[in-house]
């Protein structure tokens, strides 16, 4: 780089400057995007998660798919619960652990069958599996539950143990419960229970409200943005420290020479200076004192 012309060099480190600005920029507006997205679902979350309960017909009619806007609505369902198609999903982050949450398909009175979220349970003290999942309500319940739509298989492939899945994705359950209740399950939608009617004395642990907390998104957004003005500053110094040593070097030359028509006032040498602070700097690194 050092044999470059002085503008071919300087050319290359604004070059260089602009593409790494380009980058920041991108970067910058991903970040943008995301604080953008987050903003809409706590805004969704805000509007939704504590209305007033509503029949499913009136959100999802028979044959319908939940739609963007009503996630996170609650639902009354009354009906039972098929607990002999019970399910645990695995690798569920709670209480600091990995924990389980119960799956069980809900027939509706009017036959339609909802997947539920019942809430989590721990792992086990001596094994990974749980040592007590709480049993369901029998005979007719009353659900209130707030719709979520299905999940998305694991990129990984993931599987799952008998009586358990990766992942809440409905149709997943639907093809592992039995096939009578998987045909009729609604594959768009499942609900985090909020309550039952009657209740019983042990249920699985409530499942946390969704975090309020925006995230970094907006800092990092204007990290990208200063970081693309400081690559700007950065060349900025490197040129004009390039041109200053250049400047002393001429000095220095003149002052040898004794030619003085560049500079009125002698000057002591800068480049041994400079190469006297460049041994003290390898004197410090290896740590030598005399």
């Amino acid at each position: 780089m050092q044999n470059l012309p002085r503008a071919g060099r300087w050319t290359i480190y604004i070059a260089i400057a602009i593409v790494f600005a380009i980058a920041c920029g991108f970067l910058s507006y991903w970040q943008f995007t995301r604080n953008e997205s987050r903003a809409e679902q706590l805004a969704l979350v805000e509007q939704n998660y504590d209305a007033a309960p509503v029949a499913l017909a009136e959100l999802i009619p028979a044959g319908s798919v939940l739609l963007a806007e009503d996630e996170w609505r609650p639902v009354e369902l009354v009906g039972q619960y098929l607990s002999d198609d019970e399910l645990l999903v695995r690798n569920r982050p709670h209480g600091g652990t990995a924990a389980f949450e119960v799956l069980v398909p809900f027939e509706t009175n009017d036959g339609r069958v909802i997947l539920i979220d019942r809430g989590w349970v721990a792992p086990g003290e001596d094994q990974p599996d749980p040592d007590v999942v709480p049993a369901t309500p029998t005979g007719e319940v009353t659900v209130v539950a707030r719709l979520r739509p299905s999940e998305a298989l694991p990129s990984s492939g993931r599987s799952a143990p008998e009586g358990q899945v990766p992942t809440i994705n409905v149709p997943l359950v639907a093809a592992t419960i039995a096939a009578d209740a998987g045909a009729m399950m609604d594959r768009s939608v499942y609900g985090l229970m909020s309550s039952e009617d009657p209740a019983m004395a042990t249920t699985p642990a409530a499942l946390d409200k969704p975090s309020e907390d925006p995230g970094p998104h907006l800092s990092y957004a204007i990290q990208w943005i200063l970081f693309a003005v400081m690559g700007f500053v950065f060349i900025g110094y490197v040129i004009r420290t390039e041109r200053q040593y250049r400047r002393e070097d001429e000095e220095d030359e003149a002052d040898s020479s004794g030619d003085t028509s560049k500079s009125a006032t002698p000057r002591p040498s800068r480049r041994r200076d400079r190469d006297s602070d460049d041994e003290d700097a390898l004197i410090d690194a290896i740590g030598y004192r005399p």
